[in-house]
């Protein structure tokens, strides 16, 4: 088994007297999809949040291969805070797309501007980005032009062409109507197949089922339960993870 990309140890955050993450561990390894379920507030986007650098924890250790660990209980440089969240990229619950810009723009806003990519190198990935995933006719119309899953699309282009070593989904297709859903979850399965390495935070329980590689089950700020969909969602070990199972989601078989 390879030597995992990111490593995530301990890692705890409050916001005031709510202890949200309780000592959580991860390890995301290259190529690995990474699926993290569970109720509201049981810690899921503010994990993921954590490992992009969106929130700072209070305790724990971060890594990245080749990287110097990022010990949270002390401290942290922006130099080193930064060279992290470098390496990952988020696509977000609800777009976040500039509405005064186009498609275009939003797209290569963070190579020009953050990764100091020459303009001509950005768009020209750029459209090769929205060709794949549908969108090449769309470059230079605005967000309030499209649909809510073509907004999304271009918002999983977005992280794309940062080139990152790790892509995190919050809930991709949470805010989307559910004839929509389907378009969004194609693009995900599709960068699944060519081997990215992503950590989801999903409600879609088949999509995970069918795509990820480990499933986490976090209750309470804490990890219940781990392992690979198979076992987790047919034989799951923990009563917690029974009941979740039963009581929120629907039967998947």
């Amino acid at each position: 088994m390879s030597e995992p990309l990111m490593s995530a140890r301990g890692i705890h955050k409050s916001f005031g007297d709510n202890h949200v993450l309780r000592g959580v561990d991860l390890d995301v390894r290259p190529g690995q999809v990474v699926a993290l379920i569970g109720p509201s507030g049981s810690g899921k986007t503010t994990m993921l949040r954590s490992l992009n650098g969106l929130e700072m924890p209070d305790a724990g250790t971060l890594a990245f291969d080749g990287g110097p660990e990022i010990d949270f209980s002390r401290p942290v440089p922006a130099a080193q805070r930064f060279a992290a969240r470098d390496r990952s990229a988020m696509v977000f619950q609800h777009h976040n797309l500039f509405p005064h810009k186009t498609v275009l723009q939003n797209v290569t806003e963070g190579p020009v501007q953050v990764r100091k990519v020459p303009r001509a190198e950005a768009e020209a990935r750029a459209t090769d980005l929205l060709a794949r995933v549908g969108l090449a006719e769309k470059r230079d119309a605005y967000p309030r032009e499209l649909s809510g899953g073509q907004q999304q699309r271009v918002g999983i282009v977005r992280a794309l062409a940062l080139q990152p070593d790790l892509l995190l989904f919050d809930e991709p297709t949470s805010a989307l109507d559910p004839e929509l859903v389907g378009e969004v979850l194609h693009v995900m399965k599709s960068l699944a197949d060519e081997g990215w390495t992503m950590v989801v935070v999903t409600h879609e329980l088949q999509f995970a089922r069918e795509v990820a590689d480990e499933v986490l089950f976090l209750d309470g700020g804490v990890v219940a339960e781990r392992g690979a969909p198979a076992q987790l969602f047919t034989h799951p070990r923990e009563e917690r993870t029974k009941q979740f199972l039963h009581r929120i989601l629907r039967p998947l078989d």
